[in-house]
């Protein structure tokens, strides 16, 4: 595969764009949103816009394709008070490890902690003293490539589970994306990543079932029901963007980020955002992005105000063998609760 090869399918994959226009009236019509959280603070803090440059681990959450960009081996674990008031936490564990001159490969594991919910009946609409906890998770595995050291793709397969003590509900989605590097000093970055396309879910389970009289009514007994659920499809999504470096010196770098959003069950957005990074070692990063079409409601508004920024320390341990330790962290504001924050350690090998 050359460069050519590869331009025409980055130029392909922007045609998809006529197809994949947001609908808002199809909102909340699909189910799993939970596969647009972002539980990595690099990223967070540029608002999950950083398409054409987004590298490491953090890159299987958005566009693969930035998987190659590991040398060796990258390991993440990361914390998000999601909404904070809500009592939502998300936490994350990923490891890229490369395979060979040009490939990465990739693993990653998000699961949502909704806390304590209390259990309630018609009977007992305060509760009933009992608790329960959902559990979600997500289980990626990922594979990039790259050309030429200018273009690199690559592709997720994840599986999404999503269950309570007595409903459960599986699926399968597949994320791909490109990345391509041009200009005299490969500071002019295009990106493409399609995500969450994959199978249809449903709920099902015992908790599904429920006990009523006899329909017939002839002789007065209680029969089990048993009810089906309808599907739901997955929140795909389709973005598209560039960035460029500005590299001042050799130590300073401000990047400027663009990013287009194509959502098939809610409004398109666009973005933009900074980061100015210092001698590879202190990172600063501001974004606001914007969804097309929204008004004044906050019910159908997205809950996040547009503003996002964030800070990086990336400390290098030894310079022989590459091992460096960074903390991140990014803060995204909303126009309900108190915003959310992300916290990641990094880890190079």
């Amino acid at each position: 595969m050359n460069i050519r090869k590869s331009i025409l399918l980055l130029l392909s994959l922007t045609l998809v764009l006529g197809l994949w226009a947001g609908n808002p009236d199809r909102q909340g019509e699909a189910g799993a949103y939970e596969l647009l959280l972002n539980p990595w603070a690099r990223s967070a803090g540029l608002h999950t816009i950083t398409t054409s440059m987004i590298k490491g681990v953090e890159s299987m959450r958005l566009n693969v394709a930035g998987l190659v960009h590991i040398t060796k081996t990258e390991v993440l674990i990361g914390h998000t008070r999601y909404l904070v008031g809500t009592g939502v936490n998300l936490n994350a564990v990923g490891v890229g490890q490369r395979v060979g001159k040009n490939g990465v490969l990739g693993l990653s594991l998000v699961a949502m902690d909704f806390g304590d919910i209390n259990v309630t009946t018609t009977d007992q609409p305060e509760g009933t003293g009992a608790t329960f906890s959902p559990n979600f998770f997500h289980l990626g595995v990922s594979y990039a490539h790259q050309f030429d050291n200018k273009v690199s793709v690559g592709f997720t397969v994840r599986t999404i589970s999503e269950s309570t003590a007595d409903l459960s509900a599986q699926g399968v989605a597949l994320d791909a994306g490109v990345q391509y590097v041009t200009g005299e000093r490969d500071n002019f970055k295009f990106g493409i990543s399609l995500r969450n396309v994959g199978t249809p879910m449903r709920f099902g389970g015992e908790g599904l079932s429920f006990r009523a009289t006899n329909p017939d009514g002839s002789i007065n007994y209680d029969l089990s029901y048993d009810q089906r659920a309808a599907t739901f499809e997955l929140p795909s999504v389709l973005n598209i963007g560039a960035s460029y470096d500005l590299l001042i010196d050799s130590r300073n770098r401000i990047s400027v980020i663009g990013n287009f959003t194509s959502n098939s069950f809610s409004r398109d957005a666009i973005g933009g955002g900074l980061e100015y990074g210092f001698n590879e070692v202190l990172f600063l990063r501001a974004a606001y992005r914007y969804d097309l079409g929204s008004g004044t409601d906050v019910v159908t508004n997205n809950v996040y105000s547009g503003l996002a920024a964030g800070i990086s320390i990336d400390v290098p341990f030894s310079e022989k063998s590459g091992t460096r330790l960074a903390v991140d962290y990014a803060y995204r504001a909303t126009s309900v609760w108190d915003g959310s924050h992300n916290l990641t350690l990094r880890f190079t090998l």
